[in-house]
């Protein structure tokens, strides 16, 4: 029993350690990941907040870097950070936890030092079947589109939507996954009791409700454009696979679809038209590494699991594809307008007279010709079908 309690009391110190330095260590800070990795979250803590001389012993710490170090850590109030996250209905979890989703381990040293999330559903068992959408704030409307049709059709597919909740783009994707009653996560470059954006207030409140809402950073902290930055390698960790729909050439969505490839991640875009620069980052995406997909279905088919095929595309088929070649050849050889003896026509195609009038009672049974005394021409409607060989002999 005691030695429960001792594992138990050592569990809860480390907790309470990472949820104070996720105010000290910035998202992303390979440097606080090593003294994590060597010393442990309590060792890092009681050297930032001890006598200057053991903060000292922290590898690579400049003086400069302590000193802001110490003086986060000594403002840090973690039980306050736990109580106000607990009072909008979410938790804090670490490394080690059952809902830490264990691929965010494959960022290394830049591994999260933990997350604040908020909202009822398991976040490790979301990120097992999930796909990051990501594209351009200030998208067209056919990016807009785009993202809204790849969100519902993933969520309807028992995929989980994950992106970062800007406007444009992320919108778009998380908006499709709710209209279809599916999953979504939206990760955070602020606290995640934090509104940003103001205008994304009801977007964020229906997430936290039916999906979920996650972060870095603890309850009340504010964005920056550095921390948007690194919340995209989150992005890209937690996911099978990122899907960019609308990006220029330097793009924050870029910035994760090069993550989710380092990561061994698949790699997707949606094209856009040569001639639009929010489509530009995506297009030179598609000429490296990058997988273009166009729908729901091929994205599952690129991330899912063996047998998950997207349907074979094709189009129509058309009365002409039913027929074998020599027919073929015999229709063709008709001309536009007029008619043509069987002698003749035999020529024109190859064929020899006899299979020639075969292969024309045929080609009149299914309305291609009619017969003229024993001369043989193109019906009205076989002119008109865009299939039929217009121009004679």
């Amino acid at each position: 029993m005691n030695g429960e309690q001792t594992m138990s009391d050592a569990g809860e110190l480390d907790r309470v350690a990472r949820a104070t330095l996720t105010r000290v260590i910035e998202p992303g800070d390979e440097r606080g990941g090593r003294w994590l990795r060597d010393l442990g979250a309590a060792e890092v803590l009681a050297k930032l907040t001890g006598p200057e001389s053991g903060a000292a012993a922290l590898p690579g710490a400049t003086p400069r870097r302590l000193a802001v170090c110490r003086t986060r850590a000594k403002e840090a109030d973690p039980y306050g950070d736990l109580a106000a996250i607990a009072e909008v209905g979410g938790r804090f979890i670490c490394p080690g936890d059952q809902e830490w989703p264990t691929q965010l381990d494959d960022l290394g040293d830049a591994r999260p030092v933990g997350l604040w999330v908020r909202g009822p559903s398991d976040l490790r068992a979301w990120a097992l079947r999930s796909v990051a959408i990501v594209g351009a704030r200030a998208c067209t409307p056919y990016g807009a589109h785009m993202a809204a049709v790849l969100g519902s059709g993933l969520a309807e597919r028992g995929w989980v939507v994950v992106s970062g909740a800007a406007f444009g783009v992320d919108g778009a994707a998380h908006r499709g996954a709710l209209g279809a009653d599916g999953a979504t996560v939206a990760v955070l470059a602020c606290g995640v009791d934090t509104v940003y954006p103001r205008g994304h207030a009801e977007l964020l409140g229906r997430i936290a409700e039916q999906g979920l809402l996650v972060g870095e950073l603890p309850p009340g902290d504010h964005p920056t454009p550095g921390r948007f930055i690194q919340r995209n390698r989150v992005i890209a960790a937690l996911t099978r696979g990122t899907v960019v729909v609308e990006a220029q050439y330097r793009s924050g969505s870029l910035v994760t679809a090069r993550c989710a490839q380092r990561l061994g991640r698949h790699t997707m875009g949606i094209p856009g038209p040569a001639t639009s620069g929010l489509s530009a980052g995506v297009h030179e995406l598609l000429r490296g590494e990058g997988v273009l997909v166009t729908d729901a279905d091929e994205i599952v088919e690129l991330v899912g699991e063996m047998g998950e095929l997207a349907p074979v595309r094709r189009g129509p088929v058309l009365p002409r594809d039913l027929l074998d070649a020599v027919s073929v050849r015999v229709l063709e050889a008709l001309p536009a307008r007029g008619a043509v003896d069987c002698a003749r026509l035999a020529r024109i195609a190859g064929t020899v007279p006899e299979e020639t009038l075969s292969k024309l009672y045929g080609l009149h049974a299914l309305g291609f010709v009619e017969r003229h005394g024993d001369c043989w021409q193109l019906t009205d409607q076989a002119i008109r079908r865009s299939n039929a060989r217009r121009g004679g002999s």
